[in-house]
């Protein structure tokens, strides 16, 4: 009696993993034609250098090798007229003398350093924007990670994508420059090849995005006073999902750019790598509990894999994880090569399925956790806001 209630549930847990498996090949599916409508998208160079007046606000705090590099792409834009704020919490960080020596090798630039010594909320970060903006010369506001790097042309292609009628945001992809470590690849893999697609895959489902992405946040300066400034966002730790949204809901357009910018990935350990993804896990369960769910699809071959253990190798079984392969591998190489343009993630896709299970755990852990640490605080996080603990 025992053994026929042991197929009959090996049977149903097939049945169930194989079934969830065709939907996440479906996934890929709709990932690559996702890809192929953003890559289809027609986006003009602008043609005219004249451009208006731009504010670019970088929060800073701490800094490391890449940090210099990355601030210096902002002060050689082929632009006309813009002007980057520096801010700081403390006037001993060690970013404050990056931007000293940037003023020193760019004095024919509008930069400044800015002492942001309020602490307005919970997201440090965001107080520091807030006390940015209220000195903003420019009614069009730039905000970037501190450690993205940009093309020269960025600010002109940015701008330019800001004047379409109807749109309130654009925001940028990103592809992540790994350090020689395994877990910085692991990182950069997880970018290229899972959060990219799902951005587009978002974009497209969605008919539109309705959320922004760090890398990059342009908006006018009417838009972030329509939904009650920073300060509005300053206890929440997703906080450029967050400015995107209150934007799109204002009846405006987040659009992606045409520019695909960079970010360099510290050399992390394993354990910082899994704390990052925890963090990143449980912010996306605070903002959007419901695509948090449906994160349950992209995980294509360890559902693959389940499949084919309770089928007990059938052929079918073995079929299915040979369609999952390959959906997966066609996902990564579309999003990394043609997407991105992300040659040394490409070289990493041997890396794939062991990143590929790390994230269930990871999903399993954003799950039953609310905890997270953060620019070296630690915080809980309810309904998507920051309480410090």
């Amino acid at each position: 009696m025992a053994a026929p209630m042991h197929l009959s549930i090996l049977r149903v847990l097939a049945v169930v993993s194989g079934s969830i498996t065709v939907a996440s090949i479906a996934y890929c599916l709709l990932s690559l034609r996702a890809a192929a409508r953003f890559l289809g998208r027609r986006f003009d160079p602008p043609h005219s250098r004249d451009g208006p007046g731009l504010s670019l606000l970088k929060p800073l705090k701490g800094a490391d090798r890449e940090l210099y590099a990355a601030l210096r792409s902002h002060c050689v834009q082929d632009y006309p007229q813009y002007e980057i704020l520096f801010g700081v919490t403390q006037a001993n960080d060690p970013a404050a003398d990056l931007v000293r020596k940037l003023i020193e090798e760019f004095p024919e630039c509008k930069l400044e350093l800015v002492n942001c010594d309020q602490r307005l909320g919970a997201n440090g970060k965001v107080s520091t924007l807030a006390q940015l903006a209220r000195l903003a010369r420019h009614e069009v506001l730039l905000v970037n990670d501190s450690d993205i790097r940009v093309p020269p042309d960025y600010l002109r292609r940015i701008s330019s994508e800001l004047q379409v009628p109807e749109t309130g945001m654009v925001t940028c992809l990103y592809r992540g420059l790994a350090a020689p470590t395994l877990a910085s690849r692991l990182e950069a893999l997880t970018i290229s090849t899972d959060f990219i697609p799902g951005v587009l895959v978002a974009s497209l489902i969605e008919r539109g995005l309705h959320f922004g992405l760090g890398s990059t946040l342009a908006f006018r300066r009417r838009e972030l006073q329509a939904i009650g400034g920073f300060e509005a966002i300053v206890d929440y730790l997703a906080d450029d999902y967050e400015l995107g949204r209150r934007i799109s809901e204002q009846g405006l357009k987040v659009e992606l750019s045409s520019t695909v910018v960079e970010t360099h990935i510290p050399g992390y350990s394993l354990a910082e790598f899994i704390s990052h993804q925890l963090r990143w896990a449980r912010t996306i369960r605070a903002s959007r509990p419901g695509g948090y769910a449906g994160l349950l699809l992209t995980f294509t071959l360890p559902w693959a894999l389940a499949a084919l253990i309770f089928a007990r190798g059938s052929g079918g079984a073995w079929f299915l994880l040979a369609a999952a392969l390959l959906a997966r591998i066609a996902v990564a190489i579309t999003s990394c090569r043609l997407v991105l343009q992300d040659r040394k993630t490409f070289h990493s896709l041997w890396l794939l399925p062991v990143r590929d299970f790390v994230v269930v755990l990871v999903w399993i852990g954003g799950l039953v956790g609310n905890q997270v640490r953060w620019r070296g605080e630690k915080f809980s996080l309810e309904c998507g806001k920051l309480r410090p603990l």
